[in-house]
């Protein structure tokens, strides 16, 4: 059976991008989802190994999702990876307190995310 991982975020173009680089990857099936709510409840039923949150998106945003992840048994322990557009002390610490593991700051390089892929699984 393959690990799963689980991309987050309202743009499809950093979607396919994140799919397009990891596609290939060995023993891991990609997952996507347009925003929070769709995450939880994909992350519910196939409790993905690494989740990319995108911060910022319409409706539950990156940090309450994230702490929605923590708080359920079934994905409290996968690891969230929060995908953000800008460098804010206070929102990071937000992201932090919810149990975001890393962060990863767009435009990220493709090589940059196959690497951090790698170092996590």
């Amino acid at each position: 059976m393959s690990r799963i991982i689980l991309v987050v975020d309202d743009d499809p173009s950093i979607r396919a991008l994140i799919a397009t680089t990891l596609e290939d990857v060995a023993d891991f099936r990609l997952v996507e989802a347009p925003d929070g709510e769709r995450a939880l409840e994909a992350a519910a039923e196939l409790r993905p190994e690494i989740v990319f949150l995108d911060l910022d998106m319409p409706g539950l945003d990156g940090v309450e999702t994230c702490r929605r992840l923590r708080s359920r048994p079934s994905t409290a322990d996968t690891r969230v990876v929060m995908l953000t557009g800008h460098s804010d002390e206070t929102v990071e610490r937000r992201a932090r307190r919810a149990g975001v593991d890393l962060f990863l700051t767009k435009p990220f390089s493709p090589l940059g995310l196959l690497r951090l892929v790698d170092d996590l699984g």
